[in-house]
């Protein structure tokens, strides 16, 4: 089943989703690399088993392997990371910022693509996550590789469809 046979699934009340993966599915403004990257990111992200086996089938042929992998590998890695920096960003104990997380995250410094494209799968499922420091700390890295603002947000927008529609579909 393919992701817009996935949302028309959703029950009237949740067009709107409908429609917002019509949009994402139609999007120009990314490479297919960073908008299907970024579909399955979120969607391993989301941690909602039909979502994962309808973007998978969405994006089969659209990524190669090492782009795929790359978007579960950063969904892997924030489920992690996002738990731990969020702890260490929400606590009043200050301590906790100077200890090393001793956590292994290799694939941040070695992704298999390009750097930025797994930034931005970062940031969308930090966003997913509710992450401000993971968040704040991808965010800078795009700014750093030049990916300008409008994409960020694309990503974001990105992540919260697949949330939402993850969310609805769950409660039927």
């Amino acid at each position: 089943m393919s992701l817009k046979q996935f949302a028309d699934t959703l029950p009237d009340y949740a067009k709107d989703l409908r429609l917002n993966i019509g949009s994402i599915l139609n999007d120009q403004s990314l490479t297919d690399q960073r908008k299907y990257g970024l579909l399955l990111a979120t969607a391993h992200g989301s941690g909602y088993r039909p979502i994962v086996a309808a973007v998978e089938a969405e994006v089969e042929g659209k990524l190669t392997e090492a782009a795929a992998n790359a978007a579960r590998a950063a969904a892997a890695v924030m489920a992690m990371n996002n738990v731990y920096y969020r702890f260490v960003h929400l606590t009043s104990n200050p301590e906790y910022g100077t200890m090393p997380a001793r956590l292994r995250m290799n694939v941040i410094g070695s992704p298999g693509i390009e750097k930025d494209d797994f930034e931005l799968f970062s940031v969308a499922v930090s966003a997913m996550n509710g992450c401000g420091m993971c968040i704040d700390s991808h965010e800078r890295v795009l700014q750093q590789h030049g990916v300008k603002s409008e994409t960020v947000q694309t990503a974001v927008r990105i992540a919260a469809v697949i949330k939402a529609v993850a969310t609805v579909h769950a409660t039927l």
